[in-house]
């Protein structure tokens, strides 16, 4: 807290009190959340997935259909950041807040489980997860860990124990609708909380970019944690432009301990 300015400080203190005031307190999580653990996001100028690739061409679902060694070589590189990555603070910072209970549910768009990994329980994946994969042909699943390892040091390719075809992580790319079992419990949770929390997302990928208006609409608080503005800063209670892996520690800090 010491390197922090006046401003963020006093910004810090009332989200934490926004927190503390909360019945039904829900978090989205996005990319920036997880860049803190090695992880790149999508869209920062240099670093982000999509400076380097044009995401039609490798993480879709035609392309997967089509090409899969393409995706596959696209793929490589970033599940062995996400095979190799550690919680950063801010993910153990809202595990504390859970644990406290100060807040109901995580709503994110990661698919690298690190949420789970620190801690959290109720996190929503609606953009999937790295977790599991599926076959292509008989929609066998089977949990990722027995093959990523093989892929991400030798490139060994995913196929199904059943039928031999090549099995997709369970992730979902361009072109295929969110898991509705996913989307239907964070329509829930956003039709009822009375605050939300957006952290490391830049609310550019719909329709997960319009939940935080929905909750606006419906009389919630907003606090909004992330590097660059997003549409709703100026709707927001607060908004901070900052790291959240120094932020969130530092409003869980405040909720939890005073």
């Amino acid at each position: 807290m010491i390197s922090l300015s006046e401003q963020t400080r006093t910004a810090i203190e009332f989200a934490g009190d926004l927190f503390r005031q909360s019945k039904h307190a829900v978090v989205l999580t996005g990319a920036g959340f997880s860049t803190p653990s090695g992880i790149p996001d999508f869209r920062s100028e240099g670093s982000g997935l999509w400076s380097r690739d044009e995401p039609l061409e490798v993480a879709s679902l035609t392309t997967f259909r089509t090409a899969p060694e393409k995706f596959f070589n696209w793929f490589r590189p970033l599940a062995g950041q996400i095979f190799h990555a550690q919680p950063n603070p801010a993910h153990y910072a809202l595990a504390e807040l859970q644990k406290a209970g100060c807040m109901h549910a995580i709503l994110t768009q990661n698919i690298d489980v690190l949420h789970q990994k620190a801690g959290s329980h109720a996190v929503i994946e609606m953009h999937g997860s790295m977790r599991t994969m599926s076959c292509t042909q008989c929609y066998h699943q089977e949990e990722s860990f027995r093959y990523l390892d093989a892929f991400v040091s030798r490139g060994d390719l995913p196929h199904c124990p059943k039928c031999g075809m090549l099995m997709k992580p369970d992730v979902i790319l361009f072109g295929e609708q969110l898991p509705q079992r996913a989307w239907q419990q964070a329509q829930r949770e956003v039709h009822t909380c009375d605050l939300m929390l957006v952290a490391g997302s830049s609310l550019e990928v719909l329709p997960v970019a319009g939940l935080p208006l929905q909750a606006l609409d419906r009389g919630a608080h907003l606090i909004i944690v992330n590097h660059s503005p997003t549409y709703l800063n100026v709707r927001a209670d607060v908004a901070i432009l900052d790291d959240v892996a120094e932020i969130i520690p530092a409003i869980a800090a405040r909720v939890v301990h005073g």
